[in-house]
């Protein structure tokens, strides 16, 4: 790839990756965030093109047949991927933050060994559950099957290169800046 270094974002659904990345956004203006196409339904407040770019499940499988996707996944009943196009162009910019669950970041590893991949665990699985239910959009059986998913996503951890833990999300961006700084 191009002169920009990965940066992969993974943690459970409810870590707060959002919050943290939002952070990281707005203290280093060089990031660039990789925006992921999901054949999800958009969340309220959420925007195409900013948050995800939302498109059918038709349109994901045929992005797919084309090898168009960096890495992509299918979990919680919908596709996930980050568009090949998008992170090469971003890359020849600077620095790219992608926010993806560990099958995402093993591909990355794959395609892009020198990727700095870091893990956001939270502080326990109540504070976990705790955030997924504070959320208010989530039902009860996608609780159940994300805290189920989250125990596998942490499992995952002891490949990534940081593992950062989100007590706050103030402290851990600074952690991952700190990593930032050493690594991109």
């Amino acid at each position: 790839m191009s002169k920009g270094k990965l940066v992969v974002i993974s943690g459970a659904s409810g870590v707060g990756k959002g919050t943290v990345l939002g952070i990281l956004m707005e203290k280093r203006k060089d990031l660039i965030f990789s925006v992921s196409a999901t054949t999800r339904p958009p969340r309220p407040g959420e925007k195409d093109g900013v948050h995800y770019y939302f498109i059918t499940r038709e349109r994901f499988r045929e992005m797919i047949d084309r090898g168009e996707f960096l890495e992509y996944d299918a979990h919680s009943d919908n596709y996930y991927g980050t568009p090949r196009a998008q992170a090469e162009e971003k890359l020849a910019r600077g620095t790219v933050l992608l926010d993806i669950d560990p099958k995402g970041a093993m591909q990355v590893r794959q395609t892009a060994p020198d990727a700095v991949l870091i893990f956001i665990m939270p502080p326990s699985m109540e504070e976990l559950e705790r955030r997924l239910r504070g959320r208010g959009d989530t039902p009860e059986d996608q609780i159940r099957m994300r805290m189920k998913r989250a125990v596998w996503e942490m499992e995952q951890r002891t490949w990534y290169d940081h593992v950062v833990v989100n007590d706050t999300a103030q402290r851990c961006a600074e952690e991952i800046l700190r990593i930032l700084a050493k690594e991109a």
